[in-house]
C-alpha cells in the first residue's frame, strides 16, 4: 500500500493491523482517481468506513482540500492517524471515530466526493448509499459518490436523488459511481 501520486507520492502506508479491513489495491486505486481527477482539487473529500485511510489520503495528495475519514474501530483508527503523520496530510484531516450511520444522521456539509467501502458481503453499502439519496446536501455543485465492493455484491437500487452513471470493475473490486439526478 503506498500513495500513488501527488505530494505524498510513494510514501507507503501502514497495513491495517487486523483483519477488519480490506484496502483497495494500488492498481484500482490509481484508476479511481484517474476517473476522479477533476473532482479533486479544491474539493473536500469524505472517506466512509475509512478503514487506514489510503483512498482519503491519496485525494489530499493530489489536491483535496480537505478530507474526513469516518472510522469506527478504534485500532484502525490509530493506524489511520499513523498513516496520516507518515504523509504529512493530518492538518488537511478529520478523523470521525464513529459508526458511519451515526455519522449520516448528523446535519450534512457538503463533499465534492463520496467514497462508500465497507467491509463485504454484510450489505452496508446499499445502506448508506439510501441515507445519502434522502439528503442531497451531502454533495456539492459537481459531487459524486462511489461505491467500492466485491463484484458480486452489485445490486440496481432504486434511488429518488441519485443515478448511477458509471462502472468500473478491477479484479474483485467493483466501483460504482452516483451523481445527482
Amino acid at each position: 500500500m503506498r500513495v500513488v501520486a501527488g505530494t505524498a507520492r510513494g510514501i507507503r502506508l501502514q497495513p491495517p493491523s487486523t483483519n477488519e479491513t480490506r484496502p483497495i489495491s494500488d492498481r484500482a486505486k490509481e484508476a479511481l482517481f484517474n476517473i476522479l481527477s477533476p473532482k479533486i482539487r479544491g474539493h473536500q473529500f469524505l472517506d466512509l468506513f475509512a478503514g487506514t485511510g489510503g483512498v482519503g489520503i491519496e485525494a489530499l495528495s493530489r489536491g483535496a482540500c480537505g478530507a474526513t475519514f469516518v472510522e469506527q474501530s478504534m485500532k484502525i483508527a490509530e493506524d489511520l492517524r499513523d498513516n496520516l503523520h507518515r504523509t504529512r496530510l493530518v492538518e488537511s484531516a478529520v478523523i470521525r471515530q464513529m459508526d458511519v450511520f451515526a455519522f449520516l444522521r448528523e446535519a450534512p456539509t457538503p463533499f465534492g466526493v463520496i467514497f462508500v467501502a465497507p467491509p463485504q458481503w454484510v450489505n452496508l453499502w446499499p445502506a448508506a448509499l439510501k441515507i445519502l439519496d434522502v439528503e442531497p446536501k451531502w454533495l456539492d455543485e459537481v459531487g459524486v459518490i462511489v461505491v467500492q465492493h466485491y463484484p458480486a455484491e452489485y445490486e440496481v437500487l432504486a434511488l429518488k436523488n441519485l443515478v448511477e452513471c458509471d462502472q468500473r470493475r478491477y479484479g474483485g473490486v467493483q466501483l460504482v459511481f452516483y451523481k445527482p439526478r
